[in-house]
Protein backbone atom coordinates (compact mmCIF):
# COMPACT_ATOMS: atom_id res chain seq x y z
CA UNK A 1 0.00 0.00 0.00
CA UNK A 2 1.36 3.41 -0.92
CA UNK A 3 0.89 6.06 1.76
CA UNK A 4 2.15 9.63 1.31
CA UNK A 5 2.12 10.50 5.02
CA UNK A 6 0.49 9.56 8.33
CA UNK A 7 -2.38 11.94 7.47
CA UNK A 8 -2.99 10.36 4.06
CA UNK A 9 -6.74 9.66 3.74
CA UNK A 10 -6.42 8.11 0.28
CA UNK A 11 -3.90 5.21 0.35
CA UNK A 12 -3.38 3.49 -2.99
CA UNK A 13 -3.07 -0.28 -3.48
CA UNK A 14 -0.59 -1.21 -6.21
CA UNK A 15 2.42 -3.37 -6.96
CA UNK A 16 5.60 -1.42 -6.31
CA UNK A 17 8.87 -2.84 -7.60
CA UNK A 18 12.19 -1.90 -6.07
CA UNK A 19 15.49 -3.24 -7.38
CA UNK A 20 18.66 -3.51 -5.38
CA UNK A 21 21.72 -5.49 -4.40
CA UNK A 22 21.98 -7.24 -1.02
CA UNK A 23 24.88 -5.86 1.03
CA UNK A 24 24.30 -7.67 4.34
CA UNK A 25 22.04 -10.43 5.65
CA UNK A 26 20.91 -10.01 9.25
CA UNK A 27 19.14 -12.64 11.35
CA UNK A 28 17.02 -10.92 14.01
CA UNK A 29 16.93 -13.34 16.93
CA UNK A 30 13.86 -13.09 19.18
CA UNK A 31 14.83 -16.29 21.06
CA UNK A 32 11.60 -18.12 20.13
CA UNK A 33 11.96 -17.30 16.42
CA UNK A 34 14.30 -15.53 14.04
CA UNK A 35 13.54 -13.18 11.15
CA UNK A 36 15.99 -12.84 8.23
CA UNK A 37 16.42 -9.24 7.02
CA UNK A 38 18.41 -7.90 4.05
CA UNK A 39 20.26 -4.58 4.01
CA UNK A 40 20.30 -3.47 0.39
CA UNK A 41 21.61 -0.75 -1.85
CA UNK A 42 18.42 0.20 -3.70
CA UNK A 43 18.38 1.58 -7.23
CA UNK A 44 16.96 5.11 -7.41
CA UNK A 45 13.52 4.53 -8.94
CA UNK A 46 13.39 7.97 -10.62
CA UNK A 47 16.76 8.19 -12.38
CA UNK A 48 18.05 4.61 -12.30
CA UNK A 49 15.06 2.66 -13.63
CA UNK A 50 13.74 2.48 -17.22
CA UNK A 51 11.42 0.13 -19.11
CA UNK A 52 12.44 -0.13 -22.79
CA UNK A 53 10.20 -0.48 -25.86
CA UNK A 54 10.27 -4.31 -25.67
CA UNK A 55 9.16 -4.32 -22.03
CA UNK A 56 12.55 -5.11 -20.48
CA UNK A 57 13.33 -3.39 -17.19
CA UNK A 58 16.74 -1.70 -17.17
CA UNK A 59 18.47 -0.47 -14.00
CA UNK A 60 21.58 1.60 -13.36
CA UNK A 61 23.10 -0.04 -10.28
CA UNK A 62 25.38 2.97 -9.68
CA UNK A 63 22.41 5.26 -8.95
CA UNK A 64 21.62 4.48 -5.31
CA UNK A 65 18.45 5.79 -3.72
CA UNK A 66 16.21 5.18 -0.69
CA UNK A 67 19.18 5.53 1.69
CA UNK A 68 16.88 6.06 4.69
CA UNK A 69 15.06 2.74 4.15
CA UNK A 70 17.69 0.10 3.36
CA UNK A 71 16.16 -2.93 5.08
CA UNK A 72 13.62 -5.43 3.79
CA UNK A 73 12.23 -8.68 5.16
CA UNK A 74 13.55 -11.71 3.29
CA UNK A 75 9.94 -12.86 2.79
CA UNK A 76 9.20 -9.68 0.80
CA UNK A 77 11.80 -10.15 -1.93
CA UNK A 78 12.08 -12.05 -5.18
CA UNK A 79 15.39 -13.11 -6.69
CA UNK A 80 16.38 -11.47 -9.98
CA UNK A 81 19.53 -11.38 -12.09
CA UNK A 82 21.16 -8.26 -13.46
CA UNK A 83 22.71 -8.78 -16.91
CA UNK A 84 24.88 -6.03 -18.41
CA UNK A 85 23.14 -4.41 -21.39
CA UNK A 86 25.60 -4.26 -24.32
CA UNK A 87 23.56 -1.51 -26.01
CA UNK A 88 23.45 0.85 -23.02
CA UNK A 89 26.74 1.17 -21.10
CA UNK A 90 26.22 1.19 -17.32
CA UNK A 91 22.70 -0.25 -17.48
CA UNK A 92 21.66 -3.81 -16.61
CA UNK A 93 18.66 -5.83 -17.75
CA UNK A 94 16.54 -7.30 -14.94
CA UNK A 95 15.75 -10.99 -15.47
CA UNK A 96 13.34 -12.73 -13.10
CA UNK A 97 13.63 -16.29 -11.90
CA UNK A 98 10.87 -18.70 -12.96
CA UNK A 99 8.29 -19.63 -10.35
CA UNK A 100 9.10 -22.90 -8.64
CA UNK A 101 5.61 -24.30 -9.01
CA UNK A 102 5.72 -27.86 -10.26
CA UNK A 103 2.57 -29.28 -11.83
CA UNK A 104 1.96 -32.93 -12.57
CA UNK A 105 0.85 -33.09 -16.22
CA UNK A 106 -0.96 -36.45 -15.88
CA UNK A 107 -3.26 -35.63 -12.97
CA UNK A 108 -2.51 -37.56 -9.78
CA UNK A 109 0.01 -39.94 -11.36
CA UNK A 110 3.26 -39.36 -9.44
CA UNK A 111 5.23 -41.01 -12.26
CA UNK A 112 3.90 -38.55 -14.84
CA UNK A 113 5.91 -35.89 -16.60
CA UNK A 114 6.61 -32.74 -14.63
CA UNK A 115 6.71 -29.32 -16.22
CA UNK A 116 7.90 -26.08 -14.70
CA UNK A 117 5.75 -22.97 -15.12
CA UNK A 118 8.04 -20.21 -16.26
CA UNK A 119 7.13 -16.55 -16.61
CA UNK A 120 8.51 -14.91 -19.74
CA UNK A 121 11.22 -12.27 -19.38
CA UNK A 122 8.96 -9.74 -21.05
CA UNK A 123 5.36 -9.60 -22.19
CA UNK A 124 5.98 -7.69 -25.44
CA UNK A 125 8.31 -10.09 -27.27
CA UNK A 126 7.29 -10.83 -30.88
CA UNK A 127 6.34 -14.42 -31.77
CA UNK A 128 8.61 -16.21 -34.23
CA UNK A 129 7.23 -19.29 -35.98
CA UNK A 130 10.05 -21.61 -37.02
CA UNK A 131 8.14 -24.83 -37.57
CA UNK A 132 5.17 -25.79 -39.68
CA UNK A 133 2.79 -28.27 -38.08
CA UNK A 134 2.04 -31.33 -40.17
CA UNK A 135 -0.69 -33.66 -38.99
CA UNK A 136 -0.25 -37.22 -40.26
CA UNK A 137 -1.28 -40.72 -39.34
CA UNK A 138 1.07 -40.72 -36.33
CA UNK A 139 -0.39 -37.50 -34.86
CA UNK A 140 1.30 -34.11 -34.71
CA UNK A 141 4.75 -33.88 -36.29
CA UNK A 142 7.03 -30.93 -36.96
CA UNK A 143 9.17 -30.29 -40.05
CA UNK A 144 11.49 -27.40 -40.95
CA UNK A 145 11.99 -26.23 -44.53
CA UNK A 146 15.38 -25.38 -46.05
CA UNK A 147 17.41 -28.29 -44.68
CA UNK A 148 17.58 -32.06 -44.87
CA UNK A 149 14.34 -33.59 -43.59
CA UNK A 150 14.34 -34.85 -40.01
CA UNK A 151 11.07 -36.32 -38.73
CA UNK A 152 10.31 -35.99 -35.04
CA UNK A 153 7.47 -37.92 -33.49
Amino acid sequence: MQVASAKDKNPILSNIGFYGVIQEIWDLDYQKFTIPVFRCDWVDSTSGLVVDELGFTLVDLSKIGHRNDQFVLASQVKQVFFVDDPMHRGWSVVLSMPNREYNDVIGDDVLGDVRIKCEPFTIGMPNVDTFDEVVGELGSQNIRDGCEDIWIE
